[in-house]
């Protein structure tokens, strides 16, 4: 697996701009659109569970489960970034991400402010 398994989310030509930050330098908020969030529930199959229950005894990374959890996050602002196009966004700004885990599977969460960003110049 290489690095990009594991990488974080859209890529800087994305049409929909997304940041942790409150603000991006040289853009201003010319209009809030709201809060936006893209929610994923993945299920663990039972061959993974039985494989990380007995690598979890020996220790070390559990490459399998942490390349699912990346995929799951990157389709969490997939669809993050899908719900503020639709509502007529060009940024998302302070995007976090919620994690919980059930019996069932993991449950993940991508959420933050639809914003219409400008340039500070407009």
């Amino acid at each position: 697996m290489d690095i990009e398994d594991f990488g974080g989310g859209p890529s800087a030509e994305a049409e929909v701009l997304v940041v942790t930050t409150d603000d991006v330098p040289g853009r201003r908020v010319a209009r809030i659109v709201g809060e936006v969030f893209g929610l994923t529930v993945r299920s663990r199959n039972l061959g993974s569970q039985i494989g990380s229950g007995i690598k979890s005894m020996f220790g070390g990374e559990l490459r399998g489960l942490s390349k699912t959890l990346a995929e799951t996050r990157a389709q969490a602002v997939e669809r993050l970034i899908e719900q503020a196009r639709a509502r007529g966004a060009n940024a998302v700004l302070a995007m976090r991400y919620e994690v919980s885990t059930a019996d069932f599977g993991t449950e993940v969460c991508a959420y933050g402010t639809a914003v219409v960003l400008v340039d500070a110049d407009s």
